[in-house]
């Protein structure tokens, strides 16, 4: 008889369980977070055992590497799409992993994709590359809110970048004012350096394939983004459709509609965020280095709000680089804003 593992993670244990065909509960145990123990547990099963799923949370790696390594059929659950019976009046992690391993068994599971281990430091190098950068931006959005406040000027972002000591006294003679606007562009000139070291290594270790350099046929695609989209995307064939991989990169719009009336919204977290960023950055250097996007930017800005404009402009360049990917053909601006 065939047996379905659904594993409840947690940050130092997690709860194992297996199911029969029939929803009867074979195993059930509350394991610490030490690979050897977990397989040790499983072995008497192994061979019945039809696949284990393993909710992606925060801490997946090493255990669905373990898994498979053991030669166990995993499955990665998307805990985004996944919702228990909201009439339930108590559920716990037993419950929680009973339910995994009966989605399996019944074959409904929303799947996440297992990334290829082999190329996660490089994608997660990346993903620290964008986290640094989101944390300039904020210092350097602090600094300007701060001159703002006190002087009513506003200084752009490079501007900022490039002042004294001398200069933030003179704009701001309060002490303690300079004092805390010099703090910040500290750290700012430190978080520059670093993103500086993460861009060098991701350059180094670059393969310059026929996609990669493809992609880069896109307005407003350079290498660092090139590689992003790559590594995020993973296999593209696994989208069934461009309108998949467009709501993968969470640039179609989330809403629930009945009868012509809205009556909310729907799952806007479900997709990826880092692919979600790199298209918007795409979006915003497109606009402005090719006039046939600008143009087609200019029309919805006209309509509507300038960031939802711009998020017009990235679902374009995501549907764009589908094709890319999926026919390796270079970027036809004609065809994407024509």
């Amino acid at each position: 008889m065939a047996l379905y593992s659904g594993i409840d993670l947690h940050g130092n244990n997690n709860v194992t369980l297996l199911l029969d065909e029939h929803d009867r509960v074979i195993y059930q145990k509350r394991l610490p977070n030490q690979l050897p123990i977990i397989l040790e547990q499983l072995a008497p099963y192994q061979e019945d055992i039809a696949g284990v799923v393993v909710e992606s949370t925060y801490n997946w790696y090493w255990l669905v590497d373990g898994l498979m390594e053991a030669d166990y059929r995993v499955h990665l659950a998307n805990p985004t799409v996944i919702q228990q019976y909201s009439g339930l009046k108590y559920t716990d992690d037993n419950s929680d992993a009973r339910w995994l391993a009966h989605l399996l068994r019944l074959g409904v599971l929303p799947e996440g994709y297992i990334y290829p281990k082999e190329q996660r430091p490089l994608r997660d190098l990346l993903r620290k590359r964008g986290h640094l950068v989101e944390q300039q931006t904020s210092n350097i959005l602090s600094v300007q809110n701060v001159i703002a406040r006190n002087t009513g000027t506003r200084l752009r972002s490079e501007k900022i970048k490039q002042l004294t000591q001398d200069e933030v006294q003179a704009i701001l003679p309060n002490e303690n004012q300079s004092l805390s606007v010099m703090s910040t562009l500290r750290v700012i000139s430190c978080l520059a350096e670093q993103i500086k070291m993460v861009e060098k290594r991701v350059q180094s270790q670059i393969k310059k394939t026929p996609l990669y350099e493809l992609l880069q046929s896109v307005n407003g695609i350079g290498p660092i983004l090139a590689q992003t989209i790559l590594l995020e995307t993973g296999d593209v064939r696994r989208f069934e459709s461009v309108g998949d991989y467009a709501s993968y990169c969470r640039l179609v719009g989330s809403e629930k509609v009945s009868n012509g009336k809205r009556k909310g919204k729907g799952n806007a977290k479900s997709g990826n965020k880092y692919l979600s960023w790199a298209y918007s950055e795409a979006a915003h250097f497109a606009v402005r280095f090719n006039p046939k996007i600008q143009s087609f930017y200019q029309r919805k800005a006209s309509k509507m709000k300038v960031p939802v404009a711009y998020k017009a402009v990235a679902h374009k360049l995501s549907r764009a680089c589908y094709h890319i990917m999926c026919d390796k053909v270079p970027f036809d601006v004609a065809k994407a804003f024509g």
